[in-house]
């Protein structure tokens, strides 16, 4: 009934339609799964690295969490609210949407934007865009694998920046967001290790590097304090 146009085709011309088939299919598997994942970052890491000295070694970037961003979060006595991922149990990360009452050893302040921006977000986040690209791999002994801003979109009051550290190719989570709910000039700050339990100081040392540089430019922006933070000082050793 004409179902298989080539049942009368000799033996190695099927074969060959066969494999034909089979090329355009995985081509066209490829295809779809590179339009549909992010593209893959170089072996060779982030441009800004201070050296490649470490570039043979096997890497630990870990996976992004799935649930960073802004969005609905529940704090200790089940209220909901808008905010940045919850920081958890370990000292190896800092997030100022998490309440100082429900978790003083993550919890930080907010970064309080001048007044002389007003309220135009495409002036904050430009600002916040000079400091970020003017940080400096290496500061501090920390970050030495470079760093990239992921996600700026200004529009909507969100910045998504990776770093990564020299050796082992650690990646630190952080994002900088406006949740109006939150305060009327406050950009909230998250830092996040993806691996480990501690982190020996590299987020509290990111963040007060960037903290200090916004406060030149009249940022009112506290970073951490090793004194309101001392389980976080002492379990990663840095008193």
């Amino acid at each position: 009934h004409g179902q298989y146009p080539d049942s009368a085709k000799s033996t190695p011309e099927i074969n060959r339609n066969r494999r034909e088939i089979l090329n355009f299919a995985m081509a066209s598997i490829l295809g779809l799964a590179t339009a549909v994942t992010p593209s893959a970052r170089p072996v060779g890491a982030f441009e800004n690295k201070i050296s490649t000295q470490y570039d043979d070694r096997p890497k630990r970037r870990g996976s992004k969490p799935s649930d960073l961003g802004v969005l609905p979060r529940t704090d200790i006595v089940g209220e909901e609210y808008l905010g940045l991922k919850h920081c958890g149990a370990a000292p190896n990360c800092f997030c100022s949407t998490d309440k100082l009452e429900d978790d003083p050893d993550h919890s930080i302040p907010a970064w309080i934007w001048p007044q002389d921006l007003g309220s135009d977000l495409s002036k904050v986040f430009a600002e916040l865009t000079t400091v970020i690209n003017a940080y400096p791999p290496g500061q501090s002994n920390v970050d030495g694998g470079g760093f990239k801003i992921i996600t700026n979109d200004p529009k909507n009051g969100y910045m998504y920046i990776q770093f990564e550290s020299l050796k082992n190719g650690y990646i630190d989570d952080v994002e900088l967001a406006f949740i109006p709910a939150l305060g009327d000039r406050a950009i909230q700050v998250r830092s996040s290790s993806r691996l480990g339990y501690l982190d020996f100081g590299v987020n509290a040392k990111r963040l007060n590097y960037i903290a200090k540089a916004l406060r030149a430019k009249g940022w009112d922006a506290k970073g951490v304090d090793f004194d309101t933070h001392a389980n976080y000082a002492i379990q990663n050793q840095l008193v």
